[in-house]
């Protein structure tokens, strides 16, 4: 997977990475939103890394990309995640990278790309209700939403907003 814009590129994880994966997983919002993509350790982020790289060889599992600054910078990641009725995106920016527009230029390239090489007409997005963020993401990305109310997310009830994208 290679993927360019502007400013990003979205590429294949190596384990040079677990370092920065490690430091972008720790900030507030993530624990509070994502608690099982915080990696408390190096060690725990190159273990969950050299997973990752397998998959890339099986495709059987979750497709993760880190995503780049031009400069080689880690500011998070973007993934495509079969689910019992399809694929799910999902997508993460590092606190300190938040609020210049990253994860809806990588979205948005990441939509594009990952739905023609998958044979995809749809992706659902699923966040707790009340992570804003995430949710103005997928609203700027052409996600519309479908549902709002409890269901299951991360193994417990809570409010979330589901999204789903079509391609046209």
């Amino acid at each position: 997977m290679l993927i360019e814009t502007n400013r990003l590129i979205i590429t294949e994880f190596d384990l040079s990475m677990a370092q920065d994966v490690h430091l972008n997983s720790l900030d507030e919002d993530n624990r509070r939103f994502v608690p099982d993509e915080v990696f408390e350790t190096v060690e725990d982020a190159r273990d969950t890394i050299e997973f990752l790289m397998s998959v890339y060889e099986t495709g059987d599992g979750p497709l993760v990309y880190p995503i780049l600054l031009k400069d080689g910078t880690n500011v998070g990641y973007v993934q495509l995640v079969p689910v019992d009725d399809g694929f799910e995106v999902g997508y993460h920016i590092g606190e300190k990278y938040t609020r210049n527009g990253y994860a809806t230029e990588a979205l948005t390239a990441f939509l594009s790309d990952i739905m023609e090489k998958k044979g995809l007409d749809k992706v659902q997005g699923i966040c707790v209700a009340e992570n804003t963020a995430s949710r103005k993401v997928m609203e700027k990305c052409g996600f519309r939403l479908e549902f709002e109310g409890m269901g299951e997310y991360q193994g417990e009830m809570r409010p979330i907003a589901r999204y789903i994208f079509k391609r046209a």
